[in-house]
């Protein structure tokens, strides 16, 4: 494993996500550099004082603590990180796990203006104009054609992009790393249980309409998974 992909796979953790959310809720959604209340709190993120490496990310006692890090938004941490100011080459990271892991949220976190992200959920979003999640099966061969098309983008390195995410649930151990291989790609991924996946299932109201759907995904992906 690459050595940043530590890092990677750290920030997809369910117990850094926790500490995440635990900090927002403490401070609440103000920038904690420009002082800007964040409305939507995807863009808000750690800023860790103490810069995390793959040898310093698993003591808690940085990665993890309070008192290191400061909330930010996502204009104020890449400023701080200076990722507009120099060239850098292109990174490629495909995010993969099981349905209503957070894996869309993860990539949100991540993203900066200009990276290309491919997404099925949102593929089928932007093609039928149907609510977040809604993949009516009529259009599938459609957003197939668009999702590889993109991919090939990727493979090719055509476009201008600064980074690309492919986000997908890619249960198949040999499906993923034969991607990852082709496309070049790190390998992100988010982890959360059966239990995890099935209550956020039944929490989220977009869903209500659709949950024997989607609790048979999630029940096929925990079926297939080859870790």
């Amino acid at each position: 494993m690459a050595r940043h992909s530590v890092l990677h796979n750290f920030y997809g953790s369910t117990v850094y996500r926790k500490f995440r959310l635990a900090i927002i809720a403490e401070r609440g959604p103000r920038c904690e550099e420009c002082g800007e209340i964040v409305a939507n709190t995807r863009e808000l993120h750690l800023h860790h004082e103490v810069e995390l490496t793959p040898d310093n990310v698993h003591d808690h006692t940085i990665s993890l603590n309070p008192a290191r890090v400061r909330l930010v938004c996502h204009r104020c941490h890449n400023k701080i990180h200076g990722r507009f100011n120099s060239r850098r080459e292109r990174g490629v990271y495909l995010v993969y796990g099981p349905p209503l892991a957070g894996k869309q949220e993860y990539v949100d976190g991540q993203k900066m203006r200009g990276d290309l992200v491919v997404c099925m959920d949102r593929l089928y979003e932007a093609v039928s104009m149907q609510p977040a999640y809604d993949k009516p099966d009529n259009l599938f061969s459609n957003v197939i054609d668009i999702f590889n098309q993109l991919i090939d983008h990727i493979r090719t390195r055509r476009g201008k992009w600064i980074n690309a995410w492919i986000i997908g649930g890619y249960p198949d151990k040999f499906k993923r790393e034969r991607t990852a291989d082709e496309l070049g790609a790190e390998l992100i991924y988010i982890e959360a249980t059966k239990a995890e996946c099935l209550a956020r299932l039944e929490s989220d109201p977009k869903l209500r309409q659709l949950q024997a759907e989607w609790r048979g995904y999630i029940e096929k992906w925990f079926e297939q998974y080859q870790p």
